[in-house]
């Protein structure tokens, strides 16, 4: 390496910019990544806040305007243009496959991974009414909601968590679902009225998770930050990951994959629903396997996937594909 270029990576690893969506859940994320990189690193560190098209366009569910990929496609572009030399997101909004170019630098320790069940006037899920209108922006809520409750009313929720809780406030829905760990982050417990057991609505891939990406050739920034990780989160996640993966996983795929920890043993379950017709049976699978590395990992996303295919995975796949391409 010549003294320019040296000189350049010296001052990447002293002075970094984070790229991040401008909602306040983001914002603490990349406030937390930086309070982190500062403390561990002594690095200067700044924040661009950014707006993507994911928080624009809230008329329309993720699985109809492209996915949660919308979340992350400015903060990659800032990236590669050099205006910032990391992006922090919820692990559960990355897609499955980076574009070229792009490295997950970091999982850091998950956050509790369950989903929340928030109202202002019911204490649980058993306590809505027949009909109640329950909102969420997820379709794997919306099936698993259906198999727990199939006599409530499921209704769309979009925009940021301070918008959907405004919007629960307000009397549109009678209760929502949202993820714990952002309102646990927010200070927000006290909303949480019950958590969701895994075993009654099985998280999503990386969810509480958070994941730190940036460009694959900023290799001095990649070993730095590669420190921060969590060893356990990473593989619990890539198991998660590979499941989705492995049947081409999409916004418009009502997929859960949530893999623990028992010793050095990793139990990874796995729903899949009918797009199309969410009341339809769900298809569970579950699966465990001594892991210590990632190709580990991966394989057992795999195992996964491949037992939710030999369940008759394929037409739900095919809802899945339909509802995207109606969308």
């Amino acid at each position: 390496m010549d003294s320019s270029n040296a000189n350049k990576t010296k001052k990447i690893e002293k002075k970094v910019v984070i790229a991040t969506r401008e909602s306040r859940l983001a914002l603490w994320q990349a406030e937390h990544v930086r309070d982190l990189l500062t403390e561990r690193f002594a690095l200067h560190v700044q924040l661009l806040g950014m707006t993507t098209r994911g928080d624009q366009i809230l008329d329309r569910t993720l699985s109809k305007v492209g996915g949660k990929g919308l979340f992350v496609k400015e903060l990659e572009a800032a990236l590669e243009e050099g205006r910032a030399h990391l992006a922090v997101h919820s692990l559960k909004d990355v897609p499955m496959d980076l574009p070229p170019g792009f490295e997950l630098a970091a999982v850091l320790e998950r956050e509790d991974p369950r989903d929340a069940f928030v109202s202002n006037q019911y204490a649980s899920l058993a306590e809505l009414p027949h009909g109640a209108r329950i909102g969420t922006s997820s379709l794997r809520r919306v099936v698993q909601l259906g198999a727990l409750r199939p006599d409530l009313d499921v209704q769309p929720l979009r925009g940021n968590l301070d918008t959907r809780l405004r919007k629960l406030d307000e009397g549109e829905f009678d209760a929502i679902v949202l993820a714990a760990a952002g309102l646990k982050r927010l200070g927000l417990a006290q909303r949480i009225r019950a958590h969701f057991e895994p075993e009654q609505m099985l998280p999503c891939a990386g969810q509480g998770a958070l994941g730190i990406e940036v460009r694959a050739d900023a290799h001095a920034l990649l070993e730095q930050l590669g420190s921060l990780t969590d060893r356990p989160t990473w593989l619990a996640v890539q198991a998660e990951r590979a499941v989705s993966r492995a049947l081409g996983g999409s916004c418009s795929m009502p997929l859960a994959a949530h893999a623990t920890w028992a010793g050095d043993t990793l139990e990874l379950h796995a729903a899949l629903g009918h797009a199309q017709e969410p009341l339809q049976p769900l298809l569970h699978t579950s699966v465990r396997e001594a892991v210590a590395t990632d190709s580990a990992a991966r394989a057992l996303g795999e195992r996964a996937a491949q037992a939710l295919r030999g369940m008759g995975a394929e037409a739900y796949l095919a809802s899945a594909a339909g509802l995207a391409a109606a969308g």
